[in-house]
């Protein structure tokens, strides 16, 4: 049993959230990630909107304590032989997070260390000397001593690490980045997950999951190290959107890996004529005999048969494994789902019969248990399913709180295919280009944030929504295929218009301009690209000619778009073509659309390029 106690420990997921937290309060919780006491006696669970850490009695079912923390709490990682537990935290308004350290037994923070710019996942060593963490927004992973809080080292993961999965002898650590990175016009897009040694900590490859994989959210490892598994979508951004059947704009996927970090192939979560949108949080159960998968969107738990799985896929000729993408039957028989009590279920974690289960919108913790003598194959296996609250009673739901849980919620879209936030994580952007027809057929656009988009009409790459109300509204009508009530579209302009921009890595320790973006201003103002991107929004919200169009799109304007927080969203320009805004600035800028560039000397680009990065 203790073995088995250790296993579930070590193959943890580790998941970041999906969204920005709430920011109007009202008592919410918003559990997101959880970890179990090897003892299985404690259930440790982020309070993301709280900013706690809640306590719960496995045994009992109830919350026992809640600790608060220095920030929002992203991710945890338990050394429950030492009981010790280190919380990553990130701290608003400032472009500095950090680890919280909680004595479990005193049930109180005893120290902090800063750690980077958005600390998330982390991952302790089998010995429990090495933390491992994601600097999200910084591209990093970094190694700290976890006795000391000593950062060791850190090296570039790939882009917006954000869930760790360590094989349990210790010896590698698979990173899953969340979006692709690059151009979007190349004719492979997508996310990758990073390998790396991890006593030597150093990079040894990247696997490269199926064209349109983005939105890497879970990951982790079976209990025997030999397999890897990651949940994300698999976008059809070639295709038109004209429809959602059989998940012609998006699906939902598993990617396995191999120990050698070797990708065998990516199988479909959906079924044929019903989604299982936004899968997050991933686990293997200490066994070895299922995977279980939390499906944010479609508010479900997929239970599947591991060791038949990976029967299936070793046993398929070499013609047939190019299909396992497009194949929304292979897991047919060997996956089940279970609905759950609760709305949103993000991070997730197994004990013997037990999986436990964040339900971000609820306020609580789903148990999902196996009843005893149960047959194991997941197609024919009861559980029993219950819900613990978080909070005494039930809060109403804010205007605000109803629009960020519409956003995610992929039960509102036809089939369940996919939600607004497949296509805008955190309400930004997938890094995809996407043929809307709002503008034409065959012009594919860059997906854009809607951090501002309230307040910069018009909407849409050529302005072809007159505002961001309107566009929320066609959003639900032509790309969730789906008629609402006039007052959910609403609630979510309500949540977009909350959102609130992150302070950029690129601002000193104090949140301020360094000195190369300080001269970097003053080029922005002499070089002319504060004649368009002007004011305190940086738009003057027309449009302009940039010279670069073609096709049905020549001469078209293009809406001038505000550059605070552009730093997060690359690739840049309306179809993705620019992968930095260095490319930007240079590449595609040869007739100084952007500002009188070709003048500069490459200091001075770089001066400007990092106060663009600055906003």
């Amino acid at each position: 049993m203790k073995a088995e106690l250790l296993a579930a420990f070590l193959t943890l997921s580790v998941v970041v959230s999906a969204a920005a937290p709430s920011e109007d309060g009202n008592g919410y919780r918003s559990p997101e990630m959880l970890v179990v006491d090897p003892d299985g006696v404690h259930l440790y669970v982020t309070e993301v909107t709280a900013g706690r850490v809640a306590v719960i009695d496995g045994l009992e079912k109830t919350v026992v304590a809640e600790i608060s923390v220095p920030g929002t709490p992203r991710g945890l990682a338990l050394d429950g032989k030492a009981g010790m537990l280190y919380v990553t935290c990130a701290r608003a308004g400032t472009p500095r997070g950090c680890v919280a350290v909680v004595n479990t037994a005193r049930r109180k923070v005893v120290r902090t260390f800063a750690a980077g710019h958005s600390p998330c996942a982390p991952v302790l060593s089998p010995d429990g000397k090495r933390l491992y963490l994601c600097d999200r927004f910084a591209n990093a992973v970094a190694l700290f001593d976890a006795a000391s809080g000593k950062e060791r080292a850190r090296i570039r993961a790939f882009r917006e690490p954000v869930a760790c999965a360590l094989t349990p002898d210790g010896k590698q650590l698979f990173v899953a980045n969340l979006l692709p990175d690059g151009a979007a016009d190349a004719d492979s897009v997508a996310a990758e997950v990073t390998v790396i040694d991890a006593p030597a900590f150093e990079i040894t490859g990247y696997v490269s999951l199926p064209n349109g994989s983005t939105e890497l959210r879970g990951i982790c490892a079976s209990p025997d190290g030999r397999h890897v598994f990651v949940t994300h979508i698999l976008a059809r951004y070639h295709m038109p959107t004209t429809q959602l059947e059989r998940g012609w704009m998006n699906t939902n996927a598993l990617s396995i890996i191999d120990a050698a970090g070797e990708l065998i192939n990516t199988v479909m979560l959906d079924d044929v004529d019903l989604g299982a949108a936004n899968p997050f949080g991933v686990v293997c159960t200490p066994d070895g005999h299922e995977i279980v998968v939390a499906h944010s969107g479609s508010h479900v738990l997929s239970f599947i048969d591991a060791p038949g799985l990976v029967r299936k896929l070793a046993d398929l000729d070499e013609a047939d494994v190019d299909d396992v993408p497009n194949d929304l039957t292979f897991i047919l028989g060997l996956r089940r789902r279970v609905a759950l009590p609760g709305r949103g279920p993000r991070g997730v974690a197994a004990l013997g019969k037990r999986v436990f289960v964040a339900e971000y919108f609820s306020d609580s913790i789903g148990v999902v248990e196996h009843r005893d003598g149960a047959d194991r194959e997941p197609a024919r296996t009861k559980s029993i399913v219950q819900s613990i609250p978080l909070g005494p009673k039930k809060l109403p739901l804010t205007a605000q709180r109803r629009g960020e849980m519409l956003f995610h919620d992929a039960t509102i879209c036809f089939q369940e295919w996919q939600s607004c936030s497949s296509c805008h994580p955190d309400g930004r952007a997938d890094g995809l280009n996407w043929d809307l027809l709002n503008d034409g057929f065959g012009n594919p656009k860059n997906t854009k944030s809607m951090l501002l988009a309230h307040r910069t009409p018009p909407a849409m790459a050529m302005g072809a929504r007159g505002d961001a109300e309107a566009a929320v509204r066609a959003g639900l009508r032509h790309i969730l295929f789906t008629v609402r009530p006039e007052e959910e579209a609403a609630a979510i302009d309500v949540y977009l218009t909350a959102l609130k921009p992150v302070p950029s890595p690129y601002l000193d320790a104090q949140g301020g301009l360094s000195a190369s973006a300080l001269r970097g201003r003053e080029i922005f103002v002499t070089s002319g690209c504060a004649r368009c991107h002007s004011g305190n929004l940086f738009t003057d919200l027309e449009g302009y000619d940039l010279k670069m169009t073609a096709g049905m799109d020549a001469g078209s304007k293009m809406d001038c778009p505000t550059l605070i927080e552009v730093w997060r969203t690359a690739p840049y320009l309306f179809d993705g073509r620019a992968a930095t805004m260095d490319a930007v600035l240079t590449d595609h800028n040869l007739d100084d659309c952007h500002g009188r560039t070709q003048i500069l000397t490459p200091e001075e680009l770089q001066d400007l390029t990092t106060y663009v990065l600055s906003l």
